[in-house]
């Protein structure tokens, strides 16, 4: 019987962290931004603050060491963006496929230019029908 109960708490407490992981609260940029200046401001403790914000002491510290570190850099004029962020790679894969699209392109294009070539005056007749040849 200790097997049964033993896995099934086992179980039990696996869906229970799952259930956690996914109801887990995300904050955005502006919300981290507004509880550390509430923070800095110094009107009410950081704990009430993390209590009220329903986050802990460590994670506002956190978001705060961060908060701080991005206006040394921005302040000292390191304010180059990252290469790895998602965005940038976004971009970066969007342009070499606009780069494939313009080879193709110009491809085709210089064999259209030699068949045309090859055909000459007269041959353009055939291929555009119902147009007559400028040149007689």
């Amino acid at each position: 019987m200790n097997k049964k109960s033993g896995t099934s708490k086992a179980a039990a407490d696996k869906l229970v962290k799952s259930i956690r992981r996914k109801t887990r609260q995300t904050y955005s940029a502006k919300e981290k931004i507004r509880i550390v200046l509430a923070g800095l401001r110094g009107e009410e403790s950081i704990a009430a603050l993390c209590r009220r914000e329903g986050i802990s002491e460590g994670r506002y510290y956190s978001w705060s060491k961060e908060f701080l570190e991005a206006g040394k850099r921005h302040l000292s004029g390191d304010t180059a963006r990252q290469a790895t962020s998602p965005e940038v790679k976004d971009l970066r894969s969007e342009a070499m496929a606009l780069k494939e699209c313009v080879a193709d392109l110009t491809i085709e294009n210089r064999l259209l230019k030699k068949v045309w070539q090859g055909l000459g005056i007269r041959g353009m007749r055939y291929l555009l029908p119902g147009r007559r040849c400028l040149h007689r």
